[in-house]
Parts: structure tokens; C-alpha cells; sequence
């Protein structure tokens, strides 16, 4: 009995071996946790907007956002992540396709490599970004879909190559929720247009990133990157230390992090230029109606645009090639000039006439970076631009989001909502505001009860604009510059009036870590000119560093 009890302990074992082989690993589990000490911890930071109410969500279980790619999560290692690292962590895009080319990766791999972090970071208390909302339950069928028909189909560098959206642009089957409980169920009726212009060159559409609710046109003087359905967006750079900028902000820290190869942001007035330079990532407002705004949750059909967020100045081109398109149903939208990437690494800073506002002259990075662009052999004109106070800025925001909303709603939204103005949104969130709310929602109640007429307001919103735009053309022709530099989204208000695209690429670190970037700005319709000087000043600082924690 003795032998036949050691043989079958014996085969037992071997099974268990065999099994432990076989069997996937079981996905770990976010549980909710107390948040009072990290909370209680921020109640005295310097920044009042970052002193929380709230971290986690209360709307969503991330949890769920990894139920349709269970099999494969379990079965993809860390190990398997590590090998990986080098072909895929801080590449281009175009490094990424010929590593593909060469048959060292695949697309479902690529694919798989970031939900792989997704879920490693995210389900981690002392990593989590709260960057992500929702994931595209098919893309890794779609992934390898564009797998078999790589020969047949590649086009465009963009084909294969997985995004992250903004959460208030449509992209079905997600809902777009724009971070607002009210939306929580606003499957849109269709695509954006410049969703439908990715996906007809390739694109995977990874998922949607948290924002700054209702494009932090909601609720004053709180959290940037806060919003009711993805909770607060932390900064990977240092999470609760720093801001994530806004409004974009999940797209600046799920590209901080390498969480996709890109992001979409929008932007009205600094939403992608903000979370770009807090998150040292190469961020783009284009040229309002270069980017279709159909199917985009707005404020403003004068002054909003979608653009792209990425890691390098190529891949911020390639994007923008990829989004860019006539659209009829967007009275802005124009058939934009092609953007070339090719050759970006080629163009030199010598001969180029920069012009520097002088209120950023005294900053310490500014100062490192003028003085290398000069040794490259670029001229740098420090100036005083013109009065422009643009008073009344704000009301063009309050005018246009009271009658673009229940545009949007009707046209592009789930009508079965039942919400169909601001008011009914401020309605909803007033039967629990503590859950919906929990920082108040003072813009929509001042735009709620705003009576000001668009047609009267017309002649007012052309004089802002007018001021903005010779807040930079004047000094431009006088001193024959090429573009205006600032820093981060300092100078947005002025740009989004003016409708100057405007270029943020990473410019170093401040003393205690903080990412901070130089923007570049440039008259409508010269995105081209600013990709080509912002990718010689990338190829003369190469200032980007990955997030240490996210290495």
C-alpha cells in the first residue's frame, strides 16, 4: 500500500507540474480601497486644485475593462512584456513598422503589449493613472485582422497601429461619455468623422482616455483631470505631486506612459497644449477645420479642434496626416494641405526667425533652449506683443456650448437620453451631487441661465478675435518671424482666438521634476512649418525621458 501511495503522490505531482504549465494566470482584481490618508495628504498642496475630494471613481469598475481580453492577458507574462520592450517602449512609429516589416513583431503583439500595461498599471494602488475609461473590446481582432491583410492594405504608416481617444469623441462600439455620469450611456449614433478617417487607413482604435469632465468647462477652480467616470487622472511624473494639465488629460499621461503609440486630445483654449507640457509629450492644435469636429462632445464650434498627442514630432505628423479631411457636415472644415513626415529628420534650425514673448524670457528652461537653438544658427527676436486683453473671451465659450450641446445630442449623441440642453444636464447631476458633482458645476449653471443672444454676440466675438490675431501677426511682420515661442499653454487663449495652430514639444524638467515644454506658434494653416521646426528643436535637445515608475 505504501508504494502504491508514493506512485500516485508521485503522478499527482507531475500532473499538478503539467497543469501549472498549461494553465494561464489568474488576472488580479482591483478592489476598491479607502482613500481618506492620500486624500488627507493633498488637503495641503501649494495648488488648491489639487487638493482631492475624490480619486477613485465611483461610476465604473475597471475591472471590466479587461473581461474581453482575459485569455490573453492571462497568458502574457511580464517576461513577456520585458522582451519586448525594446522594440516597442519610446519607438517611433515608423521604427515599429519596420520591426513589423522584419517579422519581429506583429500588430496583435503590439496590441496586446499595451493592454499588457494598461492592465499592469492600472490595477496597481501605487501605480494606477486613472488614464484610461473605457478599451475597444474587439481591437485584438481587429489587430489581427490587420495582420493578414498587411500586404494588401498598408497605405499609411498609421495602418495597424493602436490609438487612444479623447472620451468625448464618438468611436463605436464605446460609448463617449465625455467623463460626465449624464453620459454614461451616450452610445453615439455614429463615428467622428476623424475616427472614420482613421479607421479607413488602419488605425486601431485602442480605447478612451479620461479627461477633464465636460472638457473642464463644468466646474470652477477644481481638479484638472477629474471627471465623475474616470475618477482623477494622476500624473506619471509624480502621481498627486504634479497636475496632469488639462483638459486632455488622459491622453497626455496614457502617452507619458506608453499605454498606445498615440493619443487624440481636443482643444478649445490650451486642452491639449496644457496636458502636453505636464506630461512632456508632443501635443498639437491644429488650425481650426484642418480636424472635422463631427461627432466631437463640444463647447465651442468657433474655437474647438481635436489634435494629436504623441512621443516625437514624426509620429505627431503622421497622425495629423491621418485625422485630416474635408468634411461637409463641419461648416469649418477644409481640405487641409498635405502634411509631409517624411524628411522631418533632415530639417535643420539654421536660418529660422523665432520670436520670443518677453514675459517667458527669464525662464530658466526657455533660456537653455534659446541659447541652443541660436548655436544651431536660428535668430531669436524677444518682443512686447500688443495690448489684447480679450475681454469677454469666456462668453464665446458660454454662447457657443448653450446652442453646440443639444447639436451635438441631436445629431451625433443617444437621443434616448433624454437630455437635450445644459440645463438638463445640471438638472441630472442635481439629484446627486455629491456623486455626479462633487466639485460643483458652476460653468453650466452660469450657462444654464445666460440669455446672451449669439447673433448680438457676434460683432463682440469678432473683436477678440481680431485683437488675438494681431496680438501675433504685428509683431510677425515686423520682424519677419516664422513663429512665436512660449511655454506650454501660457499663450493658448491667444492662439485659439487668433486660430494660429500651435506646436508643444518637450523642453526639459524643472528642478523638482515637473515636465515642462516650448510651444511653437505659427499663422492658420502652417502646421507644416511647425512640425519641421519642432522636430529640429526635438533632434537638438532629445529632452523627452520616460516616467522612471513606468520604464
Amino acid at each position: 500500500m505504501k508504494r502504491i501511495y508514493v506512485f500516485s503522490a508521485s503522478l499527482i505531482l507531475v500532473l499538478i507540474l503539467i497543469g501549472c504549465k498549461n494553465t494561464p494566470n489568474e488576472l488580479n482584481q482591483w478592489e476598491p480601497y479607502n482613500e481618506a490618508f492620500e486624500l488627507e495628504d493633498n488637503a495641503n498642496h501649494p495648488i488648491s486644485r489639487m487638493q482631492y475630494k475624490r480619486i477613485q471613481s465611483k461610476h465604473s469598475d475597471r475591472n471590466t475593462l479587461f473581461i474581453p481580453f482575459k485569455e490573453e492577458l492571462a497568458e502574457f507574462t511580464q517576461a513577456d512584456h520585458d522582451t519586448l520592450k525594446t522594440l516597442i517602449l519610446e519607438q517611433d512609429i515608423l521604427s515599429l513598422q519596420r520591426s513589423i516589416a522584419a517579422g519581429a513583431l506583429s500588430y496583435e503583439t503590439l496590441t496586446l503589449f499595451y493592454l499588457y500595461r494598461i492592465y499592469h498599471y492600472e490595477l496597481r494602488r501605487d501605480t494606477f493613472l486613472n488614464a484610461i475609461i473605457s478599451l475597444n473590446p474587439n481591437v485584438l481582432i481587429e489587430a489581427r485582422a490587420k495582420d493578414r491583410l498587411r500586404q494588401k492594405e498598408l497605405e499609411h504608416p498609421i495602418y495597424g497601429m493602436p490609438v487612444l481617444l479623447k472620451d468625448n469623441i464618438n468611436a463605436l462600439p464605446m460609448v463617449t461619455t465625455a467623463g460626465a455620469a449624464a453620459f454614461s450611456d451616450n452610445v453615439p449614433q455614429s463615428d467622428a468623422f476623424l475616427v472614420k478617417q482613421l479607421k479607413d487607413k488602419g488605425a486601431l482604435v485602442l480605447g478612451k482616455v479620461n479627461l477633464s469632465e465636460w472638457a473642464y468647462y463644468f466646474c470652477q477652480g477644481c481638479p484638472v483631470g477629474y471627471s465623475a467616470m474616470g475618477g482623477q487622472t494622476l500624473n506619471p511624473y509624480g502621481r498627486r505631486q504634479f497636475e496632469t494639465g488639462g483638459s486632455s488629460s488622459g491622453s497626455g499621461v496614457a502617452v507619458a506612459a506608453n499605454y498606445a503609440v498615440a493619443a487624440i486630445g481636443s482643444e478649445t483654449s490650451g486642452s491639449i497644449l496644457s496636458p502636453s507640457g505636464k506630461n512632456s509629450v508632443v501635443g498639437l492644435k491644429p488650425t481650426i477645420g484642418a480636424v472635422s469636429r463631427s461627432g466631437v462632445v463640444p463647447i465651442s464650434s468657433t474655437l474647438d479642434t481635436a489634435g494629436p498627442m504623441t512621443k516625437n514630432v514624426v509620429d505627431n505628423a503622421i497622425l495629423l496626416s491621418a485625422i485630416t479631411g474635408l468634411d461637409s457636415k463641419d461648416s469649418y472644415s477644409y481640405a487641409s494641405q498635405s502634411i509631409r513626415f517624411q524628411g522631418l529628420d533632415t530639417i535643420q534650425m539654421k536660418g529660422k526667425r523665432l520670436g520670443l514673448i518677453r514675459n517667458f524670457a527669464k525662464d530658466s528652461l526657455m533660456q537653455v533652449a534659446i541659447k541652443i537653438m541660436e548655436e544651431a544658427g536660428a535668430t531669436i527676436i524677444t518682443f512686447d506683443p500688443p495690448e489684447a486683453a480679450l475681454k469677454q473671451f469666456r462668453k464665446i465659450l458660454d454662447v457657443d456650448m448653450k446652442k453646440d450641446l443639444p447639436l451635438y445630442i441631436d445629431s451625433h449623441g443617444n437621443r434616448s437620453l433624454g437630455l437635450d440642453s445644459v440645463k438638463d444636464i445640471v438638472a441630472f447631476n442635481k439629484k446627486d451631487s455629491l456623486l455626479h458633482a462633487p466639485y460643483g458645476q458652476g460653468i453650466f449653471e452660469r450657462i444654464a441661465q445666460d440669455t446672451t443672444s449669439a447673433v448680438h454676440f457676434e460683432p463682440t466675438k469678432r473683436k477678440i478675435m481680431q485683437e488675438a490675431m494681431n496680438y501675433f501677426e504685428i509683431p510677425m511682420l515686423q520682424y519677419q518671424l516664422d513663429v512665436v515661442l512660449s511655454i506650454d499653454n501660457r499663450s493658448a487663449s491667444y492662439a485659439a482666438a487668433a486660430n494660429y495652430p500651435a506646436l508643444g514639444v518637450p523642453m526639459g524638467y524643472q528642478a523638482d521634476g515637473q515636465p515642462q515644454n516650448i510651444t511653437f506658434i505659427a499663422p492658420s494653416r502652417q502646421e507644416q512649418k511647425l512640425l519641421e521646426i519642432g522636430a529640429a528643436f526635438e533632434r537638438l535637445t532629445n529632452a523627452r525621458k520616460i516616467p522612471k515608475e513606468y520604464n
